[in-house]
């Protein structure tokens, strides 16, 4: 969806992919590094950065540019990853393909190259939209074809929106373009995209969910080339809705509700920048939200245009009681600004594939909780057990590394803050802290480089209630991200990060007390 952001600044999101990429973030590097990357090379690993910047277990585009995920299907046993690529970001030229990658543990990715390439019709370039698995052959094209519904603008502009038609008969591997008139004409209005579809079994029908401004428009349709619309879901407050999300999941307690996301900004409300979702029910055509305020599946500032998708055993069988979901971790406030364009010659890194479950909360409210997915569990290539470590201020662990997992149960009687430093520079002054600290948990990237210049969003906030006298946390660090489970992924933080490559080190911290870190244990991955 490069198309007008929901940022409140109103900058286009076609508007940011024109600039010249190389050199973009030079600020960002250590002193003393060049950036020599080219637009003539634009693959070419420079040579002067010394090493890479590239994450270790996260995904990455492997060239160029990427930015939104798209829902992940399985077919013949493997899940289909679209994401949107750019291959001419390094010339200043606009617009995105799909690209694909296939996977089955949702670590380890093979790039299988663009899959709908764009600018083939008339209609240039392609959007955000979803990919379906026509099981009953109910578009025409064949029993299991693949059908995706994806947004582009005819004449190469950003407030003409419509959605169209690709197909695949080989296994979503290729697509055709079901001829350049679209499926769902746009009816007069500027923003109309990202159509998520999904199959009604209990009506017989595909639904589709679509950002419309400040509503989810939804439409029927019985073969996926004609849509009608039937209702709306509106909400204001947090920018321009985008990249819907609708689907059905059951708590542990044998619950069924529905789930409406969408990816939003709510800074100016003092809310995050990232998937915003509702509770409720859902009868086939209206979508009814249990409260009108949403919740948020993570707090950070740098996990946009997330996808859920269904989770499945390896014979493909659907468990009902869960989900995975997949991030893009960058912010269109600041989305060229990577020191990965000059060291690596991309710009593109997702998050962890995270498995999301429905718990019931103490306030009777139904949330989603995340997990990093089951199969970094297979990709671990080191392993550090600390035990039990008791910390009173600063304690400087016998530990280096720049891509790891750390996890810890903190107690305490009484104290005013904990955490860790991670990435701390050899001297101690350069790290991203997380922890928690007074009636919050907090993941803070102020004391390391990072993209956001206007100093703005550094430090990201959860609830927490300190009489509880213990925290979990599971934090994620590669080389430009940290994500951060707080009590069993109850609270989530994404933030990008540039820590220099020489910040190694790592640290316990309390403030106001003492705790112990119980049970720690830093983990590495071999991806």
């Amino acid at each position: 969806m490069p198309g007008t952001s929901g940022i409140s600044s109103g900058i286009s999101r076609r508007s940011l992919f024109a600039g010249s990429a190389a050199g973009t973030a030079a600020t960002l590097l250590p002193a003393g590094t060049a950036t020599a990357a080219s637009n003539s090379e634009p693959g070419a690993k420079s040579a002067a950065c010394g090493t890479s910047y590239r994450a270790a277990y996260h995904f990455t585009v492997p060239d160029q540019w990427k930015n939104d995920p798209q829902r992940p299907v399985w077919i013949d046993g493997e899940y289909h990853y679209y994401y949107l690529y750019n291959a001419d970001y390094f010339t200043g030229a606009v617009g995105t393909a799909w690209r694909l990658a296939t996977t089955t543990d949702l670590v380890s990715f093979t790039d299988r190259g663009v899959a709908v390439p764009k600018d083939t019709t008339p209609n240039g370039d392609l959007w955000s939209g979803s990919a379906v698995v026509d099981t009953g052959d109910t578009a025409g094209f064949g029993a299991d074809a693949v059908v995706v519904i994806v947004t582009m603008s005819p004449g190469g502009g950003t407030d003409h929106q419509e959605q169209f038609l690709y197909y695949s008969t080989d296994g979503g591997l290729t697509f055709s373009n079901y001829g350049t008139d679209p499926v769902l004409p746009n009816p007069g209005v500027a923003d109309f995209r990202d159509p998520k579809v999904i199959r009604d079994e209990d009506r017989g029908r595909w639904v589709m969910a679509l950002a419309e401004n400040d509503k989810i428009g939804f439409y029927h349709s019985d073969d996926l080339k004609s849509w009608t619309y039937v209702n709306g879901f509106v909400h204001d407050g947090i920018g321009v809705l985008e990249c819907p999300d609708l689907f059905r999941i059951t708590a542990g307690d044998g619950t069924v509700k529905w789930v409406l996301g969408v990816s939003a900004n709510g800074k100016g409300s003092g809310l995050p920048n990232t998937y915003a979702y509702w509770t409720g029910s859902f009868d086939g055509s209206v979508f009814t939200a249990e409260t009108s305020d949403p919740q948020w599946l993570d707090h950070g500032w740098d996990w946009y245009g997330a996808v859920t998708f269904e989770k499945r055993d390896a014979s493909g069988a659907v468990d009902t009681a869960a989900r995975y979901a997949i991030g893009w971790v960058n912010n269109w406030d600041y989305a060229n600004t990577t020191p990965t364009i000059d060291c690596d010659g991309f710009n593109g890194t997702d998050s962890v594939v995270r498995e999301i479950t429905l718990r019931k909360a103490s306030d009777n409210r139904y949330y989603l909780a995340s997990r990093p997915v089951a199969g970094l569990d297979s990709h671990v290539s080191r392993t550090v057990n600390l035990g039990d470590v008791t910390v009173d201020g600063t304690k400087l662990l016998d530990y280096t590394g720049i891509s790891y997992e750390v996890t810890a149960e903190i107690t305490w009687s009484q104290l005013t803050g904990a955490g860790i430093q991670l990435r701390r520079s050899p001297d101690g002054g350069r790290h991203i802290d997380a922890g928690i600290y007074a009636d919050y948990a907090f993941l803070n990237r102020r004391n390391t480089v990072n993209a956001d210049t206007s100093g703005k969003w550094q430090e990201s906030h959860t609830p927490f209630d300190p009489s509880a006298g213990t925290v979990k946390l599971r934090i994620l660090v590669d080389r430009t991200s940290v994500e951060m489970f707080v009590d069993d992924g109850r609270y989530v933080h994404t933030s990008q990060v540039f820590p220099y490559l020489l910040d190694t080190r790592l640290a316990l911290f309390t403030i106001g007390g003492s705790a112990v870190f119980r049970d720690t244990v830093i983990r590495e991955f071999s991806v």
